[in-house]
């Protein structure tokens, strides 16, 4: 029996993670669920936004579906403890390192792109972001100047075996699809994109199969409205990953069709679509659940070892799209019409 940790989170994260877990309970598999309190949620109940009794279940799991974190109440907190920080601690206390963000258009849905549909029926490929380094997680302050102005600063950095661990995991990644991929970095004007390019490039000597470029984040973020279909696999460091993933998401029709999941070097995971907690629908029955229930499946498919029901779950989301819509998609359906929409295509 797999334990899977449920963490709703705030805003909508209840919301849809009701839905996935609906999803996953009607496939009929050995799985048990418990949740806690997180973010927000948990600031609020408990004066930390990842408890110890939250922390201890994320531990004890087999793997974690996680809502969102993200509530304005809390704006005004000092940085330790906002929600976020729920999310880079899990990270960081799970060894997480390496999200994985599929984009892929789904059949049907080229008119909620913003590209052209025949640029858009091109989409489908995997951003592979590094998560425990970079400015997220360096030195990081205010001061002032010596001419009296205040100053905030946040340092950018990795070392070569942080970038060696994520570059094996794009490698892997590539292999197991299309056997192209695309390392995007800064390399033109930041050192730690220099080593980054340096690293990858010696990784690469023990992938042959796999062919390798380099692109500049800019030009990067470019061709994936130009040209998206060019890519397969982008391997790239945690701020630029953060970005051009988001990008993706509105190149395929919605941020609320993008699963993510982010993975320690087991196999074990942590699973999340990729939106945010958006309070200005939660508890309205708005939200999508779609890129939730996505995410299952590949908790399914990573982390359980159960590609069979992780086919299965994507082709009934696939099937739902082609009649039911949510509204940032256009339709009408509310978050629990589109996870019955799910179920009656399983």
């Amino acid at each position: 029996m797999a334990l899977i940790a449920i963490l709703p989170g705030d805003g909508i994260g209840p919301e849809v993670t009701a839905e996935a877990r609906r999803v996953l309970e009607a496939l009929d598999l050995p799985l048990a669920f418990e949740s806690a309190l997180v973010g927000g949620a948990a600031y609020h109940a408990t004066g930390e936004p990842l408890p110890p009794e939250t922390l201890e279940l994320a531990h004890r799991a087999d793997a974690i579906l996680f809502g969102s974190v993200g509530d304005p109440s809390c704006d005004a907190l000092e940085r330790g403890l906002r929600p976020e920080q729920a999310i880079l601690g899990l990270r960081k206390e799970l060894s997480l390192f390496a999200n994985l963000r599929p984009a892929k258009l789904f059949p049907g849905l080229e008119d909620a792109s913003a590209l052209r549909p025949e640029v858009a029926r091109t989409i489908d490929l995997l951003i592979v972001r590094e998560l425990n380094g970079d400015v997220y997680f360096g030195e990081k302050g205010m001061r002032t100047t010596a001419a009296g102005l205040r100053q905030g600063y946040d340092l950018m950095s990795y070392d070569e075996g942080e970038v060696a661990r994520i570059a094996v995991a794009g490698f892997e990644a590539a292999r197991r699809r299309g056997g192209r991929l695309c390392s995007v970095d800064k390399a033109n004007v930041l050192e730690t994109s220099q080593l980054w390019r340096d690293v990858v490039t010696e990784v690469a000597r023990e992938y042959a199969d796999v062919t390798l470029t380099h692109m500049y984040v800019d030009n990067a973020a470019m061709q994936l409205v130009r040209d998206p279909g060019q890519f397969d696999v982008i391997v790239t460091g945690n701020l630029f990953g953060d970005i051009l993933s988001d990008q993706a998401s509105m190149c395929v029709g919605s941020i609320g069709l993008l699963p993510s999941a982010s993975l320690d070097d087991t196999g074990k995971g942590l699973y999340e679509p990729i939106h945010g907690s958006a309070p200005d629908i939660a508890g309205q029955g708005k939200a999508n659940p779609c890129a939730t229930i996505l995410s299952a499946a590949m908790m399914l498919r990573h982390s359980l070892e159960l590609p069979d029901a992780a086919d299965r779950v994507e082709a009934a989301v696939a099937r739902a799209l082609v009649t039911h819509r949510t509204a940032d998609l256009g339709g009408t359906c509310s978050t629990r019409e589109m996870g019955d929409a799910v179920l009656g295509a399983l």
